[in-house]
């Protein structure tokens, strides 16, 4: 059998000569170490490297003889796997789902026997329960069985089990789970169980490598590695968490297990993956353990979340919107409505704003905004710092709580009271963003026509600008000429580039 260290002198004896005839590294070049598993092989002696290798390109640039040596350094994961590979585990669930006891067999829609089977369906027959199984990861926070995984993993379940690293299982019970940010928080009765130490996600860096341990597909203790390939992802589906994205494997039954640094601390929780196919594709995201730690206190102290709100609907800031708003760059979220009453509207933002900065935070793109946000509790202080009529404005506002419901906007009280009895219409006011795109002083978007409205032709996204030759920029002045008139009523509408009246009837 081979010397091991012989081994390793060849290859990177190999490798350098490799390099120095592809013209990748100059002949003059010193030595190549390369470290791996906190071993360093050093490569054969500048000397030697010259003599056996062909010259290389002119071009080429040479290292100058005696610079200290390239080193590339890997990671080492070993000692994290076994130690902190203890403190992850497996998690099953067992749940229920109603299902009919009349539901018709699986068949083509063209099988001769189809229209037999399916006139015994009936949905609102007798229903039974039928098991639903499902299987997720998680880690041990506290010695005394506090366990964080993903809401996901355990919604609906009537029984969840935890299986250890040495085999052990124990009956959970689920404290609490949120599923604005995905997490969840379980105990199980023991004692003295090994942990893993709690990390800060906001000092992970591009590039960093990261390692994930759960059990995908149910092989437990699996470990897969990779490097963080952004870090304040925002998701569409997902405003309330800023994702640590990477390119580590994670695949179904990874969810809820732990994202470690090389420092062997938990800077996340695999919770999503992009996938086409069900399968790993290169995509995988984790909430930042900072978020996920705030939310575990939250449930451990008082059993329930809360989150913190400002009060406002937010768009990107597009290269068109920043030539508009005389921008330097296409920066910030601009606010495209403010609620009636929130703490956002106390604090004096205005639809057309656009906010740089939370508490000197910059916000880049719309979804930092609620990102930033995510780890606030209610009652909290922010600074913002708003672009508006080209100058940069700051504004205090003291958040309120998600949980409370938002005072109807002028379009909801339209509809409430109109119900589709006359014109049939839901309106809302033109956003400064609009009237500078569309040159519309002032006017009226109409979201939705529906009965006699729409019956004369109106549709939505037409932008009313007068009734009965009244000209019109609130929702109460058009109620107030409709509720004038008995038989029909003119409307004066823009439609791209064209204005035209059109009568409805309103009797």
């Amino acid at each position: 059998m081979q010397n091991e260290g012989a081994i390793t002198a060849i290859t990177a004896k190999r490798l350098t000569l490799a390099l120095c005839a592809a013209g990748v590294i100059g002949g003059a070049v010193g030595a190549v170490a390369v470290n791996h598993n906190n071993a360093t092989a050093q490569a054969t002696p500048p000397a030697a490297a010259t003599a056996a290798a062909p010259a290389a390109p002119a071009q080429a640039p040479a290292v100058a003889a005696g610079a200290p040596a390239a080193t590339v350094t890997l990671p080492d994961f070993t000692r994290i796997a076994k130690q902190n590979g203890k403190a992850v585990v497996n998690i099953r669930v067992m749940g229920t789902t109603k299902t009919s006891t009349n539901a018709m067999p699986q068949m083509d829609p063209r099988h001769p026997f189809y229209e037999f089977f399916r006139q015994f369906q009936d949905p609102r027959g007798p229903q039974r329960d039928t098991p639903v199984f499902g299987a997720g990861s998680g880690f041990i926070v506290s010695p005394d069985g506090v366990i964080l995984t993903n809401a996901h993993v355990v919604k609906g379940a009537s029984e969840v089990t935890v299986k250890l690293a040495d085999r052990r299982e124990y009956r959970a019970k689920v404290l609490g789970s949120d599923s604005a940010t995905d997490v969840a928080v379980l105990k199980i009765d023991a004692k003295n169980l090994p942990t893993v130490p709690l990390g800060n996600a906001r000092n992970l860096q591009t590039g960093e490598w990261v390692l994930a341990i759960g059990s995908p597909y149910g092989l437990e203790s699996t470990v897969t590695a990779g490097v963080v390939s952004a870090t304040g992802r925002s998701l569409p589906s997902d405003g309330n968490v800023q994702f640590i994205q990477t390119d580590v494997a994670v695949n179904p039954g990874n969810s809820g297990g732990p994202l470690f640094n090389t420092r062997g601390e938990v800077v996340g929780i695999n919770s999503q993956i992009y996938s086409q196919t069900g399968g790993y594709q290169g995509l995988s995201f984790a909430i930042p353990i900072d978020v996920a730690s705030r939310i575990k206190d939250q449930i451990m102290a008082t059993g329930k979340v809360e989150h913190a709100k400002l009060g406002v609907s937010i768009q990107d800031v597009n290269q068109g919107f920043a030539d508009s708003f005389n921008l330097d760059s296409p920066e910030g979220a601009l606010i495209a409505n403010v609620e009636r009453g929130s703490p956002a509207e106390k604090a004096g933002l205005k639809a057309g704003d656009i906010v740089r900065k939370v508490n000197g935070q910059p916000i880049i793109g719309s979804g930092d905004l609620p990102g930033s946000l995510a780890v606030a509790k209610p009652g909290d202080k922010v600074a913002l710092d708003v672009w508006r009529d080209g100058k940069i404005v700051r504004l205090n506002a003291t958040l309120g709580n998600a949980a409370d419901r938002a005072m109807p906007s002028e379009r909801e009280e339209l509809a409430a009271a109109d119900k589709g009895a006359k014109l049939g219409l839901v309106l809302r006011p033109l956003d400064p963003v609009e009237r500078r795109q569309s040159g519309i002083a002032s006017g009226l978007v109409i979201e939705d026509a529906r009965g006699a409205a729409e019956l004369a032709g109106v549709a939505p996204g037409d932008v009313l600008l007068s009734v009965n030759g009244k000209p019109v920029t609130s929702v109460e002045q058009v109620r107030d000429v409709v509720g004038k008139s008995t038989k029909s009523v003119a409307l004066l509408i823009q439609r791209g580039n064209d204005r035209i009246f059109i009568p409805v009837r309103i009797g």
